[in-house]
C-alpha cells in the first residue's frame, strides 16, 4: 500500500465548488447539525450550488440517490403529504453532492480538503470538552445524570460520529504537530461524549486502517492520541456527574497533559511500550473508581432502544408507512407507554418509512460508494477515507444520523476523497 497521498504543489487552493461544500459542512456544524429547517436549508443550498457549478456527468451514484429522493417523494404522494418527503429529498443530496464534489478534487486538493474536515472536526471536539469541563449548558447533554458533550451540534452522538470519522482521516494525514494536536482533541471529544456507539464505530475504523494501512502504522499513529486521550477524558470524570461540584483545574491540567502524552510519546523511544502501558492501567484504574457513576456507559443495555426496536419490526412493509411517519410507541414498564420518534438505527428507519423498496435503494447508494472507493484504492488517504465510511456506516446502526447534513456531508466528502484519482482534478471521479 503506497504512502504518498499525492504530489505537493508550491501552493494548493479548493475550487469554489469544493469551497461551497466546506461552507455547508460548517453552516451545519454551527447550526445544531444542520437538524432544524434554517441549517438543513442553509447547508442543502451550499451543497446544491456547488453540485451545479461542478456538472457531474451522470453516474451510478447519482442515479440510485436520484432514485431514492423520487421513492420518497411517491410514498409522500401516496400519503397525501409530499411535504413531508422533503427531509429524505435533501438528506440524499447533500450527501451524493458532497461525494460528487469532492471526488472531482485533485489528490493535492483532496489531501487539503481532508485536512479541513478534520480541523473543523477537532473544533468540535474541543468546544465539546469546554461545553463538559466548563458546563456549558447548550452544548452539553444531560443523560442518566452525567454531562456529556455535544457541542454546536446539541446531540452527543451525532457529534461523536463526526469526530470519530475525523479521527480515523487524521491518523493518515501528513505527520506535523497540528495534526497531532488535532487527532489527540478528536478522540477526547469521543470520549467527552460518552458515546458507545462512537467508540464501536472509532473500533471499527481503526480496525479498516490496520487491514488497509498496516497493524503497524496505525498503532504507531493511533496509540498516541487516543492514549492522550485517556488522561484527558479521566481528568474530566471527576467533575462529569451533574450531582458533583466543577472541577476545571483538573480538566485543563489533564487535557495539558494528555497533550504532552500524544506529542510525546513517539519520542520516547523504547521507553514509549512500558509508558503506555501505565497509561493504560491508570485509565482502567480510573474507570474502576467511578464505575458507579459510569454504570449506563459501559453497559450494552439500552431498554428504550429495545422497546422501540420492537415496535419498529412491527411496522415493516414491503411498502413503508411513509417518509417522516415513523412512530414507535412501546411498554416501557413502571413508566407506562412510551413514545419515540426515532428507532436509533437509519437501516431499521427507512425499512419502516419506506418498505423494502427504499432500503434497497438506500443499500444501493451505499454500494455504489463502496464499489467506486475500492477502485480508488492504493493510498494512505484512500485507507483513511474508507475508514471515515465504514465509522459512520456502523455508527448509523445505533443512531438517528441521517437526519443531520453534518453527518452526511462529513461522509460524503471521506467517500469522494477515496473515489478514483481524477489525477489532474478535471475528469470526473465518480462511479459510472
Amino acid at each position: 500500500m503506497g504512502d504518498v497521498v499525492g504530489a505537493r504543489r508550491e501552493s494548493v487552493a479548493l475550487p469554489v465548488p469544493s469551497l461551497l461544500v466546506v461552507a455547508g459542512f460548517a453552516a451545519a456544524v454551527v447550526a445544531q447539525g444542520g437538524y432544524y429547517l434554517p441549517g438543513r436549508v442553509l447547508s442543502g443550498l451550499l451543497v446544491g450550488v456547488a453540485l451545479v457549478l461542478a456538472r457531474p456527468r451522470p453516474n451510478l451514484l447519482a442515479a440510485l440517490g436520484g432514485t431514492l429522493a423520487l421513492w420518497a417523494v411517491v410514498r409522500g404522494l401516496l400519503e397525501d403529504d409530499v411535504l413531508s418527503s422533503l427531509p429524505t429529498v435533501a438528506a440524499v443530496g447533500v450527501f451524493v453532492g458532497a461525494v460528487v464534489v469532492a471526488a472531482q478534487a485533485d489528490q493535492a486538493e483532496r489531501e487539503l480538503l481532508g485536512t479541513v474536515v478534520v480541523g473543523v472536526g477537532a473544533l468540535v471536539a474541543f468546544t465539546g470538552w469546554v461545553a463538559v469541563a466548563f458546563r456549558v449548558p447548550g452544548w452539553t447533554t444531560v443523560a442518566e445524570g452525567l454531562l456529556r458533550a455535544a457541542s454546536t451540534l446539541t446531540y452527543p452522538n451525532a457529534a461523536a460520529a463526526v469526530m470519530a470519522a475525523a479521527a480515523v482521516l487524521s491518523l493518515v494525514l501528513r505527520s506535523s504537530q497540528l495534526t497531532s494536536v488535532m487527532s489527540f482533541l478528536l478522540c477526547t471529544g469521543i470520549g467527552a461524549t460518552m458515546s458507545r456507539a462512537g467508540v464501536i464505530a472509532l473500533a471499527a475504523g481503526l480496525l479498516v486502517l490496520c487491514v488497509f494501512w498496516g497493524l503497524r502504522k496505525t498503532v504507531v499513529a493511533a496509540a498516541p492520541p487516543l492514549l492522550g486521550a485517556v488522561v484527558a477524558v479521566g481528568a474530566l470524570l471527576p467533575g462529569m456527574r451533574v450531582a458533583d461540584e466543577p472541577q476545571q483545574l483538573v480538566a485543563v491540567a489533564g487535557l495539558v497533559a494528555g497533550a504532552l502524552v500524544a506529542l510525546g510519546l513517539p519520542r520516547l523511544g523504547r521507553f514509549a511500550v512500558p509508558f503506555a502501558g501505565l497509561l493504560v492501567a491508570g485509565g482502567a484504574v480510573a474507570v474502576f473508581a467511578f464505575a458507579d457513576r459510569l454504570a449506563s456507559r459501559v453497559s450494552f443495555s439500552s431498554p428504550d432502544r429495545a422497546g422501540a426496536t420492537g415496535a419498529a419490526l412491527d411496522l415493516v412493509s414491503v411498502l413503508g408507512v411513509g417518509p417522516g411517519r415513523g412512530s414507535f410507541f412501546f411498554n416501557g414498564g413502571n413508566e407506562g407507554t412510551r413514545f419515540m420518534r426515532y428507532v436509533h438505527n437509519e437501516y431499521l428507519q427507512v425499512l419502516v418509512e419506506l418498505g423494502v423498496v427504499g432500503l434497497v435503494l438506500a443499500l444501493g447508494v451505499v454500494g455504489a460508494v463502496l464499489v467506486a472507493m475500492w477502485r480508488g484504492r492504493g493510498t494512505s488517504l484512500w485507507a483513511g477515507a474508507m475508514a471515515a465510511v465504514v465509522v459512520v456506516l456502523v455508527h448509523s446502526g445505533f443512531d438517528f444520523l441521517w437526519h443531520l447534513p453534518v453527518v452526511l456531508i462529513t461522509a460524503g466528502v471521506c467517500a469522494g476523497l477515496g473515489f478514483p484519482s481524477t489525477r489532474d482534478g478535471m475528469n470526473e471521479g465518480t462511479a459510472a
